[in-house]
């Protein structure tokens, strides 16, 4: 008996297909709707929200636009557009990085050797051979949201403002338009930065080996930007060894003078802190010819009253005015470089990149933050007082006496003799300079072992412009808005530089999740990040030491074989990113102090050999007990001198107290003749 066939199933009609994705549409389009209940909900409650509500709102709604199929439909479009090679594809990737190195190589003032290149390269192959792409959608919500995210404080504000009344009174309707106003100057911000990208090309344009043509093209560019990336410049002029020279010249400008700011901008900030122009207050104020001009603001000169023995008498005083809208030069810097690196998911479009880039953005967001602490003038005003009170106590330094501060401006003693280290070194006779060099070296190698192990902290911007010599070669340190505390810094940054030199993974695994901003999170993979050193350690065929071997390194391999191993500190630091690690800002900002120190030693050096500093340094380390001990013995004998002194004479020149106006805090402010 034969079975009965069962008949097939029909396929289903096209028609179906259709009803079924329609379907889907709707219902993800309901749930994008839904998305945006928390962000009405946050609009219509009658109470102040926070940073985190709007957060959690506009998270919801970026799910929302994640999750609907249309998006999933930019992906299938992006890998037809790169299959037709429309848009930029692995292959146009790879042809963008190989001419960016061959413009290094090319480039390069020193000969780079074909195996550093042969490994670069297969680098390159092992990150990107697992690519997947992200499609054009997804990344234009990521870059949407990263504007977003950058105005979100500037919402809140908004939101809450319009949650003050139901009646808004004029001044709440001048407060939401400051901040319209605000966008309108950031949109001015951004088209100056884009206007100062022309510079591009022309640079590649120049001569390779041209440093000189080069050089003056990013000084230009380096203007035309502003601000922040003036103060990104310095951090490279600090450190100039790595530079070409021509290029380090061009760039050590920006530790002298800077583009000022106009004379109106000058005024407004006194109106804004005073109530009253600076003519009012200062004889010979000129507020288009200022004596310096830093990243932060410009340095005027000007005469006001002192009272001496009873009259008044004009004495030359120091005043630095903050720029207008400063903060917001570093918020569009930072969003700027925000937006470039995450542009180049779409440039160079690999999964593999993707941790890489989040975490240099996230890096690039904490040594941001470290240079807006700067922003802060009452900040500076406290760290200028306390070294100020300090250099009384000894003979090693001095700082300029403070007299006034406010938001924007700082007035300070007048160093009618003292000019910046480097422009000291230039008028030095040939036959005094060894003189001149080893008892500056003494002086300020005092000075910041004293901050370092009395104190704990340190000046955190020491580089030349901010290291001032009188004409009797005392030392004056000026500028005070980055200080670095020192307390809890010294064991992790030591255990990194042993782990680097020594080749142990394992300490060095600890100190760099010790400095990085999520310790915790960081633990718990610590395998994965002791792996990638290992990793990097063995192709760059750098053995673990001990104590017995590394005496036996210096003596088989010499400097060189030390200079390799030094080399890894950088490579290692490379590395943090690829693992997804995001140092401190306050260990950022330690090695840029650092950095800055270095510069000011190879300025005083320039043109000499390094042995001759190494020399110095050793002859200061050898004395230094005896330098500080007679220091405090200076400090006794001037507190015993100045209590006899107090009985007879008669109190000492005093700045005649001018009107206060608004919210001041004593009479306006001012600076040394320095980098502001």
């Amino acid at each position: 008996m034969t079975e009965p066939v069962t008949p097939p199933v029909p396929a289903s009609p096209p028609s179906r297909g259709v009803v079924r994705e329609l379907a889907s549409l709707s219902v993800s389009t309901v749930r994008l709707t839904r998305g945006f209940v928390p962000l009405v909900a946050l609009l219509t409650d009658e109470q102040d929200s926070s940073r985190e509500d709007l957060e959690q709102a506009v998270d919801r709604i970026f799910d929302a636009l994640y999750r609907h199929p249309l998006l999933a439909q930019t992906s299938r479009l992006t890998q037809a557009l790169r299959k037709r090679r429309l848009i930029p594809d692995e292959q146009s990737t790879e042809e963008l990085i190989r001419f960016v190195v061959e413009q290094a190589v090319a480039r390069s003032p020193m000969p780079v050797p074909e195996a550093l290149i042969n490994e670069f390269w297969n680098f390159f192959n092992e990150l990107f051979e697992a690519p997947e792409l992200k499609g054009l959608g997804e990344m234009s919500l990521d870059m949407i949201r990263l504007v977003v995210r950058t105005y979100e404080p500037l919402l809140l504000e908004v939101v809450n403002l319009l949650k003050a009344g139901r009646r808004f009174n004029q001044w709440q309707l001048n407060e939401i338009l400051k901040r319209a106003a605000q966008i309108r100057t950031d949109a001015g911000i951004v088209r100056r930065q884009i206007r100062a990208l022309r510079y591009i090309k022309p640079f590649f344009q120049a001569d390779p080996k041209d440093y000189k043509a080069q050089a003056r093209i990013i000084a230009q560019m380096v203007n035309e930007f502003g601000p922040f990336f003036v103060k990104m410049a310095q951090v490279a002029a600090a450190n100039a060894d790595f530079l070409p020279e021509e290029i380090a010249r061009e760039l050590s400008v920006f530790h002298e003078d800077v583009a000022p700011m106009s004379a109106d901008e000058v005024r407004t900030a006194f109106v804004e802190c005073y109530g009253k122009p600076p003519e009012k207050f200062y004889l010979g104020f000129e507020a288009d010819k200022p004596l310096k001009s830093g990243s932060i603001g410009s340095v005027y000169v000007a005469k006001k009253p002192f009272l001496e023995n009873g009259r008044e008498v004009l004495r030359p005083v120091i005043i630095k005015v903050g720029r207008h809208n400063i903060d917001r030069e570093f918020a569009i810097g930072k969003m700027v470089l925000g937006l470039a690196i995450m542009s180049t998911q779409y440039w160079a479009p690999h999964s593999r990149l993707a941790p890489f880039l989040r975490a240099m953005q996230e890096q690039v967001d904490e040594f941001v933050a470290g240079f807006v602490e700067e922003l802060d003038f009452e900040a500076e005003a406290s760290n200028h007082e306390r070294f100020y009170q300090r250099s009384l106590r000894g003979g090693l330094f001095r700082v300029p006496e403070l007299y006034g501060s406010s938001r924007r401006i700082l007035e300070m003693e007048f160093l009618d003799d003292a000019m910046s280290l480097t422009r000291a070194l230039a008028r030095m006779p040939r036959r005094e300079r060894r003189r001149f060099q080893a008892r500056v070296v003494e002086q300020l190698s005092g000075t910041l072992l004293y901050h370092a192990f009395v104190y704990r902290e340190i000046h955190g911007d020491l580089h030349p412009g901010n290291v001032m010599i009188g004409r009797d070669g005392s030392l004056n340190l000026i500028d005070w808005g980055n200080v670095v505390d020192l307390n809890g810094k010294w064991r992790p940054v030591w255990d990194y530089l042993a782990g680097a030199i020594l080749a142990d993974t394992e300490l060095l695994t600890d100190a760099l999740i010790a400095v990085s901003t999520h310790p915790d999170e960081n633990r718990a993979r610590r395998a994965e990040i002791r792996a990638l050193l290992d990793e990097t350690l063995r192709k760059k065929g750098v053995t673990p030491l001990t104590r017995r071997s590394f005496v036996r390194e210096l003596r088989d391999g010499g400097v060189e074989g030390l200079h390799r191993r030094g080399q890894t500190v950088l490579q290692l630091m490379a590395n943090t990113q690829q693992a997804g690690l995001v140092l401190k800002r306050d260990f950022l900002h330690l090695s840029r102090a650092l950095m800055a120190m270095v510069g000011s030693y190879g300025s005083l050096y320039e043109g000499d050999s390094r042995r001759m500093l190494l020399t110095d340094l050793a002859k200061v380390a050898l004395r230094l007990p005896f330098t500080l001990s007679r220091d405090l013995l200076k400090q006794e004998l001037r507190g015993v001198a100045g209590r006899l002194a107090r009985r007879d004479q008669n109190p000492p020149s005093i700045p005649v107290p001018l009107p206060k106006v608004l919210h001041t805090q004593g009479p306006p402010p001012g600076v040394l003749p320095a980098e502001a």
